[in-house]
């Protein structure tokens, strides 16, 4: 069956450490044209200790070590990172309990069980400039390559296009949450940084699994 291991996902995250550590700078220069420009320290900060604590996480099972990952990103991260972030990861976990693999449309409840958890804290949806704009076009790309019965490698490069898509749209529209919201339309022409995070990352996973996946 064409699914996702829990090797593949603690391989991920992995990939999405390292990207999130080497493009701390990039992540805080979107960031300071409407927000506070820290975003990307504070996301680095969390993803550190995840990385240093790695070898103590537990990788029974996907959602436990969703849920090992998050409890390190909510307590670690500076501002409003650590429980956007974090909380976005215990939904993921929540959802994945006891799963060794995931399927195409079971990745796709996954997506969106961490755009749930995003939600639940931040009060946001698609439209207010977030990193939902790039999260939600992803989770729906994932669900309609479901229907379509697309192999997961297949998909996945769909979920990059839609959150790439997604991020690149915030820079036409006007912030509704958190900081960059004061600015109102002044917001306009720039990123969210939290959507290119997604973006950048989602796609730096995705290739690397890609060119494993060719290889083997």
């Amino acid at each position: 069956m064409d699914a996702i291991t829990i090797h593949d996902v603690v391989e991920g995250m992995s990939v999405v450490i390292d990207t999130v550590i080497e493009n701390e700078i990039y992540f805080s220069e979107l960031d300071s044209a409407a927000g506070d420009g820290d975003f990307g320290s504070s996301l680095a900060k969390g993803f550190r200790e995840v990385k240093s604590e790695w070898d103590n996480l537990d990788t029974n099972d996907i959602g436990v070590f969703m849920k090992s990952c998050s409890m390190i990103i909510m307590d670690k991260c500076g501002g409003a990172s650590g429980p956007i972030w974090g909380t976005a990861f215990r939904q993921a976990g929540n959802y994945a309990k006891g799963k060794k693999q995931l399927d195409l449309d079971e990745l796709a409840s996954f997506f969106y069980a961490m755009v749930d958890g995003v939600k639940k804290v931040g009060g946001a949806d698609l439209g207010d400039k977030t990193l939902l704009d790039a999260f939600i076009p992803a989770a729906e790309a994932l669900r309609t390559s479901a229907a379509a019965h697309d192999n997961i490698l297949t998909a996945l490069k769909k979920c990059v296009k839609a959150a790439e898509d997604g991020a690149n749209n915030t820079k036409q529209i006007s912030a509704r949450k958190g900081r960059a919201s004061y600015l109102g339309e002044r917001s306009i022409g720039y990123y969210d940084a939290g959507a290119k995070a997604v973006a950048v990352i989602l796609a730096t996973v995705v290739e690397k699994m890609s060119n494993k996946r060719s290889s083997a």
